[in-house]
């Protein structure tokens, strides 16, 4: 579909304003759609044989780097367009999300209502709505003043511009918590005897919250934790973090190559029980903190703790293994020598949500003194080169002859460690 949206024309990607810029939120993801479509086109057609001019038709290696420089040219196209499909996104997602937050007060409301069809309206629903009217003002005034960076989700956006599963866990502990006491604090002042305000300030005891209180205090100290865990790795070259170029919902459940993890998914799902079961409790008993049971608690522990230890576990510095002179079908064995093309194999060339051609583009090779960039080769789907196991580049005439040293430079800016090859004249 891409494709042929990019054989319709300049035309194809107006919108009903006539906009075809990136200026306004329409026109950016317009814009990007089709830098992606014609960089897919452009790709297929090189991996199939096309579109070559006959000045480097001849030459192999010439070929190679003139369809590298080509790609690489368009994917910083296309990267340029989704940074800008990715701010006007976020420019959006304020409006979205305070919405979002006034259907739920809504919703809370219509339950409320049906609820107390025949119990009756109590001074406990009362309590629960404007509670939830408070929490939804704050949550606006936030999206308001952070629109620029997600509305009310600015706050569990992480660094690498992805949602941090760790911080959404915690956000969501606390807003439970805070509504809570909102809920007593409104019961507090409705109540008119002191045996009923002694009851409503003895449901904050640890008697009754102390489990709540427990996860909610692992729960925020791990989403520190990670924080720093992940700084500090990145800083010590010991994971690799790439930018996306906008944070989406599946950020919460995977890595961020956006396969699913098993750390990741474990800690949500059970979080969202947890919560569920929390949420159930406070409606029940909305005169206590939620008596979360200790079994429960033990179980979002676990779970958070399995989390971290996911975290720690996670990345590792990029490595060669060897490097070996290509040899193609019917090449005589021999040395490296100026001119050849090395192939470097070891692991973990390509970071994770580094898969796109303008990250692939970044990646560099110091043969000695001289740096030299990977060329991008395409096949039908995807490239060849490089890949996260196996890396091929030419070896330049500026390369002295004699023991040189190789190392790689990744997308995230991470080095490898240092492999000696002997290249001869």
């Amino acid at each position: 579909m891409a494709v042929q949206e990019a054989r319709q024309g300049p035309d194809a990607s107006a919108h009903e304003g006539g906009c075809t810029c990136g200026d306004c939120p329409h026109g950016a993801r317009q814009g990007h759609r089709r830098a992606v479509a014609e960089f897919l086109l452009k790709r297929d057609e090189f991996a199939a044989g096309q579109g070559l001019p006959a000045a480097v038709a001849h030459s192999a290696s010439a070929s190679r780097q003139w369809v590298s420089e080509e790609l690489t040219q368009s994917a910083e196209l296309v990267a340029e367009r989704g940074r800008a499909e990715g701010g006007a996104w976020l420019a959006r997602l304020w409006l979205r999300t305070a919405c979002t937050v006034w259907a739920a007060v809504v919703l809370l409301l219509l339950v409320q209502s049906l609820t107390a069809i025949g119990a009756g309206w109590t001074t406990a629903r009362t309590a629960g709505l404007l509670a939830a009217l408070v929490v939804a003002g704050a949550l606006t005034a936030a999206s308001w003043l952070h629109r620029a960076r997600g509305g009310a989700l600015a706050p569990v956006i992480g660094e690498d511009n992805r949602l941090s599963t760790s911080r959404a866990v915690a956000a969501a502990w606390v807003l439970l918590v805070a509504y809570a006491v909102l809920v007593l604090v409104g019961r507090l002042a409705a109540a008119s005897g002191s045996a009923e305000r002694d009851a409503l300030i003895s449901g904050l005891d640890l008697a009754h919250g102390a489990g709540v209180v427990t996860v909610l205090a692992v729960v925020c100290a791990i989403a520190v934790l990670v924080r720093r865990v992940v700084g500090l790795r990145v800083l010590g070259q010991r994971l690799q973090k790439v930018r996306a170029h906008r944070p989406r919902a599946a950020d919460l459940l995977t890595d961020d190559a956006g396969r699913g993890t098993f750390a990741d998914i474990q800690y949500v799902v059970i979080s969202v029980v947890a919560l569920a079961f929390a949420a159930v409790r406070l409606a029940r008993r909305p005169d206590q903190l939620p008596d979360l049971p200790w079994g429960l608690a033990v179980v979002v522990l676990v779970s958070a703790a399995t989390y971290l230890a996911g975290k720690y576990a996670e990345g590792g510095r990029p490595v060669i293994l060897s490097v070996v002179r290509s040899r193609e079908a019917g090449d005589l064995d021999a040395p490296i020598r100026t001119g050849d093309d090395i192939e470097i194999r070891g692991a973990g060339f390509v970071p994770p949500g580094a898969q796109a051609a303008d990250r692939l583009s970044r990646m560099v090779v110091r043969i000695g003194t001289v740096h030299v960039h990977v060329p991008l080769v395409p096949v039908t789907g995807g490239f060849s080169n490089p890949t996260d196991a196996v890396l091929t580049v030419p070896v330049p005439a500026e390369v002295e002859p004699g023991r040189v040293e190789v190392q790689v430079v990744t997308a995230a800016g991470v080095e490898t460690n240092r492999y000696a090859i002997d290249v001869t004249e």
